[in-house]
């Protein structure tokens, strides 16, 4: 018989007074992409701030091994996603349908802890269960909006129809929100949206990892754009600067992910200042941003903050970015600004030629607004007002 769940016992960590319990739609580790790199760094912040932390993770395979996670958390179970042909006919979002394992309410009772659930996609429990803990909502997006923007980017018919499908049967299980005694979230548009209905929403930014601005040249070598080439809204992003760039042809744009590489390849065949890099891990992508003058970043949706912005920010020079990235004025005043293809090629122009030495302004913004060890010190007294 399969084995549906697998429970890791890690080693003892230091007796601590706080304690929590996430529940998180993958595993945080290894931390590539953006939702999963916020859970891990707010897994670390809170551990810093003395957490007993029980983490709770659905995964499409059980992993073999313990991770560095085992520094932060006191216990680890996983749970395989469950995803059939038969979960697209009902009315819970597929991607909430596959997250439903009897064991976890069984695992997650036995303690009284509060409960972070991350995203709309992890509470299938929460739809038919009454929790004696309190129970937090971390929003990641606004699901039935997010979903709705990946079926316009998406150019596959069958898949366009699918996310589409997806969107309204969000849109129907987004007031199970109520049930939730706090929610947390990522925008400013999040928080506006939810306290209009909810009136319980506080903003909380993006937990990311970096702790110290680079101080680099005042210029680099190239323009960079980088994202998961897996998501149709970045593929579509990748398509509008091939075309920006085919026209600006004595600058180099350098396009990294993970994967993608023989789609992007082909698009760029006989353009010769647009090349591909495969990027290896965080490291690497931290590399090839300090090496970088301009960091051209869109998005033809709007749902939260984007890390690939704050990475940039943290670790290289001009950020180029249409009205979609971000929503914090604080952060966006850090950034230039551009919606059009003339825009982007009229800022592109500018900014190849002007210096970066706005470092210490960098800094000092970031450090206020992106700390996450401030940030969750505020998560930690949403939790404490509830107890």
């Amino acid at each position: 018989m399969t084995i549906l769940v697998k429970v890791v016992h890690l080693k003892s960590i230091m007796m601590q007074e706080k304690s929590l319990q996430i529940v998180s739609f993958d595993n945080p580790f290894p931390p590539q992409y953006g939702g999963v790199i916020e859970v891990f760094y707010k897994i670390k912040a809170l551990y810093q701030l003395g957490y007993t932390i029980h983490l709770h993770c659905f995964v499409n395979q059980l992993p073999e091994k313990e991770s560095i996670l085992s520094q932060y958390v006191s216990k680890i179970y996983f749970y395989k996603n469950r995803k059939t042909l038969l979960r697209f006919f009902t009315i819970i979002p597929f991607s909430v349908g596959y997250r439903d394992d009897k064991e976890l309410l069984v695992n997650l009772n036995k303690s009284n802890a509060p409960i972070i659930f991350e995203s709309l996609k992890t509470t299938f429990l929460v739809n038919k269960t009454d929790f004696k803990q309190k129970i937090i909502l971390r929003l990641h997006n606004i699901e039935h909006q997010y979903f709705l923007g990946i079926s316009k980017s998406e150019s596959n018919f069958f898949f366009k129809a699918l996310f589409y499908i997806e969107s309204l049967k969000y849109k129907r299980y987004e007031s199970l929100i109520s049930k939730f005694d706090a929610l947390s979230t990522l925008s400013v548009y999040e928080t506006n949206y939810l306290n209009t209905t909810y009136k319980n929403a506080y903003y909380t930014p993006v937990f990311h990892g970096n702790n110290v601005v680079k101080s680099l040249s005042e210029f680099g070598e190239y323009a960079i754009y980088n994202g998961d080439l897996r998501t149709a809204d970045n593929r579509k992003a990748v398509l509008f600067l091939i075309e920006v760039f085919k026209e600006i042809d004595d600058y180099n744009l350098i396009i990294v992910a993970s994967d993608g590489q023989k789609w992007v390849e082909n698009l760029i065949k006989g353009v010769e200042n647009i090349h591909f890099t495969k990027m290896k891990d965080f490291e690497h992508l931290k590399d090839l941003l300090s090496l970088a003058h301009i960091n051209i970043m869109l998005s033809f949706q709007q749902s939260g903050t984007k890390l690939k912005l704050i990475n940039a920010l943290y670790n290289s020079r001009h950020c180029l970015i249409n009205s979609n990235m971000i929503d914090d004025e604080r952060i966006l005043n850090l950034c230039v600004l551009a919606n059009s293809k003339d825009d982007f090629k009229k800022e592109i122009s500018v900014l190849r030629t002007t210096s970066y030495v706005d470092f210490d302004k960098r800094e000092k913004i970031l450090n206020s607004v992106l700390n996450d060890e401030v940030n969750a010190t505020s998560l930690m007294a949403i939790i404490n007002n509830l107890i």
